[in-house]
This record gives structure tokens, C-alpha cells and sequence, in this order.
């Protein structure tokens, strides 16, 4: 089942962008940067396929991939800053989520909020839920927008690089990150299925 999506998503990217291009990279990072499971492993090198075969180019697309990071990364923040504390105070306890947890996220935010964004824009799936905690905990938008240009922009530039490099087996890496997507979801729904069963007994007794 798992697969399944993942191998939809993956039909889904390649579509938008082999068809449009430019505006494909840049609504595909969008949505990845708002917490949607679009993986950027995936259209990054397939941008930079597109480089290689000559349909775009390699500094114009890094850049607008960039952008699509800080827009994506703007409307995840607001979630966060506007209803991410409610949302978790309502059912942060279902993920052993406190209100004291919270308070200590909020706490390393404001001490740690720029490196955080900056080295967190750099880390596979990490990055894609990154700007959530900086609005939870009201990180200065500017300061949240710079650091998610800056700890993007490397990113984008080293895997459209890979798959401009690659060109016609730019492929090898999406199924590298295919399989290691597939793995980090199984162990999501084993703990899911995990704390399911720890509610329920939690409630039996």
C-alpha cells in the first residue's frame, strides 16, 4: 500500500514536471515545503535531467527551487504559528507530545531557531516539516525566510547537480530514495500501529 503511494507521487512529480516545466519544479517544492510528501530527492534530479537535456537551466531552476522552499516554507510557518500550539495541545498527547515538551521546543527555537532552519533545510524529511516548529514558536519570519533560502539553496543545487550529472540514469537516484522513503514509512506505521495498541490498553485498564 505504502508503495503504491509512493510510486503514485513519484507518476505525479514526473508529470508536472516533464509537462510544464519551470512551473512544475516550483508548485512541486511548494507543496513539498508544506509538509505534503512530495519528495524533493525526486524532482530535483529529474530537473536536472531536464537541464541536461537542454529544457532548462541549471542556475534558473536552483534559484526558482529555492524560492518554491521559502514559499512553501512561509505557509507551513503560519499553519504552525496560528494553529499548530492549539492543534498539539489538543492532541499532542496521543504522540506523548506535552504542553511542557512544547514549551521546551518553543524554548530551543528561541535560542537555536536559525541553525535549526538552516542545517534542518539540509536533512532529508526533517527539512520538509522544519518551518511548523519556527512557527509554533514564532521564529521572526524574516529571519525563518533567510535561513530557509540559505539552508535550501545548497540542496537544490547539489541534487539538481547530481541529476544533470547523471542524465539519462538520473533514475539510479530515485530509486535509491525510493527505497529509503519506503523504509522511513514503514517504521512511521509500525510506530503508529505501536501507539495504538498502547492507547487502547492504556484505556482498557
Amino acid at each position: 500500500m505504502l508503495e503504491q503511494i509512493l510510486d503514485v507521487l513519484s507518476k505525479v512529480v514526473v508529470y508536472l514536471i516533464t509537462s510544464f516545466g519551470y512551473v512544475g519544479v516550483f508548485f512541486t517544492m511548494v507543496l513539498q515545503s508544506t509538509c505534503i510528501p512530495l519528495p524533493s530527492e525526486i524532482i530535483l534530479p529529474l530537473a536536472g535531467y531536464m537541464v541536461f537535456l537542454g529544457k532548462l537551466s541549471y542556475w534558473k531552476i536552483t534559484v526558482l527551487a529555492t524560492l518554491a522552499n521559502v514559499v512553501g516554507g512561509l505557509i507551513a510557518y503560519y499553519f504552525g504559528k496560528f494553529a499548530g500550539r492549539p492543534f498539539i495541545l489538543s492532541y499532542g498527547r496521543y504522540i506523548f507530545i506535552t504542553e511542557s515538551k512544547l514549551r521546551k521546543t518553543e524554548y530551543f527555537f528561541d535560542k537555536y531557531g536559525e541553525i535549526t532552519v538552516f542545517v534542518g533545510r539540509m536533512l532529508p524529511v526533517i527539512r520538509t516539516f522544519i518551518s511548523v516548529p519556527a512557527g509554533i514558536a514564532k521564529m521572526n519570519v524574516i529571519k525563518m525566510s533567510v535561513y530557509t533560502f540559505l539552508g535550501s539553496l545548497p540542496w537544490c543545487a547539489l541534487l539538481i547537480w547530481y541529476g544533470y550529472e547523471l542524465g539519462e540514469n538520473w533514475g539510479t537516484l530515485k530509486q535509491l530514495f525510493h527505497k529509503f522513503h519506503l523504509l522511513l514509512g514503514l517504521m512511521i506505521f509500525l510506530i503508529f500501529i505501536l501507539l495504538l495498541v498502547f492507547l487502547f490498553v492504556s484505556k482498557r485498564k
